[in-house]
């Protein structure tokens, strides 16, 4: 996302989460007994009663035909069919609206928000992949990727680059209805992520080589040439990747962008189409967003996680600024990188940060962000290929999912004593392994980093450790930190969470129970019980309400350190009074209209010639 802020907020759509059993059953059942309209959508028409804005209708069990049948008596055409959400797309003006909400076929209706990727440009030392990949402490693990199928949701991957032409083992145009067509990509975003993911590096002598540089991409392109596109184009996509997990081979989806949380995370329908393809056994990562700072102050700021990086089940990454070094002593989570909790339901995201920070990676030439801004290439000391810089939560969730590769490899691989194959690992216990190792950073709180930064080295090791046969799982003598540069860092040896409840995590199952079984104990390390209610450490009780540390109490209000207060109405420090409308500082007023600063951005997106930022 961009360092825009919440200007560019409001056309940024962010990736999709799996549905947990909660969240299933508010899809089943309309919110508090009957449908709802989330305020965007409403907001949107209220403006323009007479023009229609495109939407998607979510449907309760057995409705289907009947909602059909309004909407072509309506006059409107279905624009799309979500299986996967029980959900259609269409378009529809004010009074049309009021009249598909008050069929009780009709359990929800959003707007079809504009969707855009999450990459900024920054302006310090460059990060190579290959230095990218010593501080994740994956060179020399004898994991590469190989076979691992990575579908990434974005503007394309560039189908001439030899460093990737290879890679890529499928690719469908959403933009053109999802047809099978040749590799391309017109903007450039989705490439830089294809080969942060798995570049060869054949073209710079591994100077640039992807984090699993054997796995296969599956290209799901939703973005245009401008790096545009639409919520329901991307739901599209993740039902298709979810249709055909086993046609395609499908492990993992990468999900570098998306929008502003404009509703519950239990209607939202980006979060719902996530989540519904994390219970079909994929893993998904998300971009966190980057909303960390305001625009005009510089001051860093919570609550800027955008949709889909809300849903519980997906990992949600935030950026990691490495300072071009080895040594995580001095690794930070980059300002701009968005902070929880997430916007309605207060999740606590996100999930862990990775390196994400002035990433150089492959790009096409003729792609629009190669051609529009000459300064952010880069000429690499090798001949070959062409190369752009990119930062953000978009570069850090495709180091991520190159990170997940590897641990699904070393799962596969592994041998256990007998000569038997391990069980293969749920998208939950991959998510459970990432944060529990983990490496914590200084001066950021779990609101900021998660469990902390993301380590190969750890996620490897703990991986190779496990025997998934059992119940619960066995563990082998791991050591519980990792070598980066000169320093020794300690694992997180920690979960973090929303109020999602987590479970056994076992072979082949989703995670449901009560409990997480960790070895021989029904506690991780000795600081969690998780079931009905959560106990961590010293700091968090987690039912009814939440205690968090000495600064939050959550419940019917939050009261966040010295500045927030969260019930009808937020005040946010000095900055924001959050109720029927919002100030924000000196420059919005959010009530039947936007007004920010001198820019207002409702539904296009713009970049900013002078930062840079997308």
């Amino acid at each position: 996302m961009s360092l825009l802020w919440l200007r560019k907020w409001s056309v940024a759509v962010v990736a999709a989460m799996v549905l947990m059993p909660s969240l299933a059953a508010a899809q089943a059942t309309p919110p508090n007994g009957g449908p709802r309209v989330d305020g965007a959508l409403t907001d949107a028409l209220n403006r323009q009663p007479k023009e229609r804005a495109a939407a998607i209708i979510q449907i309760v069990p057995g409705g289907e035909t009947a909602v059909q049948k309004r909407i072509a008596a309506l006059g409107r055409k279905i624009t799309g069919q979500f299986v996967n959400i029980r959900g259609i797309g269409t378009q529809l003006n004010r009074a049309e609206l009021a009249a598909l909400v008050a069929d009780p076929a009709v359990a929800h209706v959003s707007l079809d928000a504009p969707v855009h990727a999450h990459a900024l440009i920054g302006a310090d030392s460059l990060m190579t992949l290959d230095l990218v990949r010593a501080d994740l402490g994956s060179v020399a693990k004898g994991v590469t990727g190989n076979g691992v199928g990575i579908a990434i949701i974005d503007s394309g991957i560039s189908g001439g680059i030899p460093d990737i032409k290879g890679q890529v083992a499928a690719f469908y145009d959403f933009t053109q209805g999802g047809k099978a067509v040749q590799a391309y990509d017109d903007y450039g975003h989705g490439t830089h992520i294809a080969a942060t993911i798995a570049s060869s590096g054949q073209q710079n002598a591994y100077l640039y080589q992807g984090i699993a540089p054997k796995a296969r991409l599956i290209g799901l392109k939703v973005l245009d040439k401008n790096g545009s596109g639409s919520t329901s184009a991307v739901i599209a996509a993740l039902q298709f990747a979810t249709t055909n997990k086993a046609a395609l081979g499908i492990d993992i989806i990468n999900l570098s962008l998306g929008h502003p949380i404009y509703e519950s995370a239990k209607t939202d329908p980006l979060v719902l189409a996530v989540e519904a393809a994390i219970r079909s056994g994929i893993v998904v990562v998300v971009s966190a967003g980057n909303h960390g700072t305001n625009p005009d102050t510089g001051l860093v700021g919570y609550g800027g996680i955008t949709s889909p990086g809300n849903a519980p089940s997906a990992i949600t990454v935030g950026a990691a600024n490495t300072s071009a070094t080895l040594n995580r002593s001095d690794d930070f989570v980059a300002p701009y990188s968005s902070r929880g909790p997430s916007w309605i339901d207060g999740y606590a995201k996100p999930d862990l940060v990775a390196p994400g920070h002035r990433i150089v990676a492959d790009i096409d030439f003729k792609s629009t962000l190669y051609v529009n801004y000459p300064t952010w290439q880069v000429v690499p000391p090798l001949v070959g290929g062409k190369y752009i810089r990119l930062s953000g939560s978009s570069m850090s969730a495709g180091v991520a999912s190159g990170v997940v590769a590897l641990v699904i490899e070393a799962n596969r691989t592994a041998l256990l004593p007998d000569g038997t194959r391990k069980a293969p690992l749920n998208p939950y216990a991959v998510k459970a392994i990432l944060q529990y190792s983990a490496t914590p950073l200084a001066n950021a709180d779990t609101m900021s980093q998660g469990a902390g930064e993301i380590n190969a080295d750890g996620a490897i090791a703990l991986t190779r450790a496990l025997d998934t046969r059992t119940t619960p799982w066995g563990v082998a003598p791991v050591t519980l930190a990792s070598t980066f540069g000169l320093e020794i860092d300690p694992w997180s040896q920690a979960l973090v969470a929303g109020s999602a409840k987590v479970g056994n995590l076992t072979p082949g199952l989703a995670i449901s129970g009560s409990n997480i079984v960790w070895g021989e104990n029904i506690v991780w390390g000795e600081n969690i019980v998780w079931g009905e209610n959560i106990v961590w450490g010293e700091n968090i009780v987690w039912g009814e309400n939440i205690v968090w540390g000495e600064n939050i109490v959550w419940g019917e209000n939050i009261v966040w350190g010295e500045n927030i207060v969260w019930s009808e109405n937020i005040v946010w420090g000095e900055n924001i009074v959050w109720g029927e409308n919002i100030v924000w500082g000196e420059n919005i007023v959010w009530g039947e209209n936007i007004v920010w600063g001198e820019n207002i951005v409702w539904g296009e997106s713009t970049v900013d010639g002078k930062d840079g930022a997308l």
